[in-house]
């Protein structure tokens, strides 16, 4: 028995890495890799412990996904929203974990496309073994992973050239946003710049509306904390910023900008609103 536990602890941290990529909850996941430890210790006679391991655990968190009605919501994050900045040490666990972009998509797919396409684009598991799993053909599998990227890459709407430009004004935006630098976030707002920010994201205190680079910068600069969530995405197809803690949408903000200055930006937060939206992950490429 020692030998078993010891075996499955080896084991454990890749299964609640392909677990987290499937359920967007570090709470779920650690559930399904239990369940997965009390369906072993009934089990007799396995060859390959890690392949069944990472079988059972995909076949639980495929049931989850079925069963689920709503996303997880993982309340820690939650409570960092209106948190100070990350420490050095922090940034690195960010840098090294799944973007929540990411998992945003994810939850946009079906429960197949997305073992499809996390099994498959994200630990090389061949589209055979998949199958199975799905409920599928191999050539059936591989569409539904084709599917699925298609809709994690999403489709641009302008240029690659007019994409880059985006990028660069609006990473700087966010980059000055979460340091909480007047000056920064100055330089990067067209002096007439308008901000305008749905009813369900205003902070106490905070205008639905506010006009002028000065009361822009500093009204984002107070709400640095928020900033250490937000990421860059694709938003209807131009670079813009979601927050996203645990996965779960809260707000995405949409841009218009001219050469290297913001013009105007959206905060958008009402549920209706948010629905509306294709949110899709920036790639580096991009």
């Amino acid at each position: 028995m020692d030998g078993l536990t010891e075996a499955f602890e080896a084991e454990r941290g890749k299964l609640e890495a392909v677990a987290y990529r499937l359920l967007g909850s570090h709470s779920e996941a650690e559930d399904a890799v239990q369940e997965a430890w009390i369906r072993l210790d009934r089990t007799d006679g396995i060859d390959n412990l890690g392949g069944w391991l990472r079988t059972v655990v995909t076949r639980i968190c495929l049931d989850m996904l079925r069963g689920r009605k709503a996303p997880p919501e993982d309340p820690d994050e939650l409570e960092q929203l209106p948190a100070v900045r990350r420490t050095p040490e922090d940034e690195a666990l960010v840098a090294d974990s799944v973007s929540r972009a990411l998992l945003v998509v994810l939850d946009t797919l079906e429960p197949a496309e997305r073992i499809a396409f996390v099994l498959h684009d994200m630990f090389a598991v061949p589209f055979a073994q998949i199958a199975p799993l799905v409920e599928r053909n191999p050539v059936a599998t591989k569409k539904l992973a084709s599917r699925a990227r298609q809709k994690v890459q999403g489709t641009p709407a302008v240029p690659a050239a007019e994409l880059a430009r985006q990028r660069r004004v609006v990473s700087a935006f966010l980059d000055a946003a979460r340091a909480g630098d007047l000056p920064a976030i100055l330089d990067v707002l067209d002096p007439d710049v308008v901000r305008r920010v749905d009813t369900a994201a205003l902070a106490p205190g905070m205008a639905a509306e506010l006009r002028g680079a000065r009361a822009v910068a500093e009204g984002t600069a107070a709400l640095s904390g928020r900033s250490q969530l937000a990421e860059l995405a694709l938003v209807n197809g131009e670079v813009g910023v979601v927050l996203a803690p645990g996965g779960k949408l809260f707000l995405a903000i949409t841009f218009t900008s001219e050469a290297d200055r913001i013009t105007s930006y959206d905060v958008v937060a009402d549920p209706d609103r948010l629905g509306g939206l294709s949110i899709a992950v920036l790639s580096a490429e991009r």
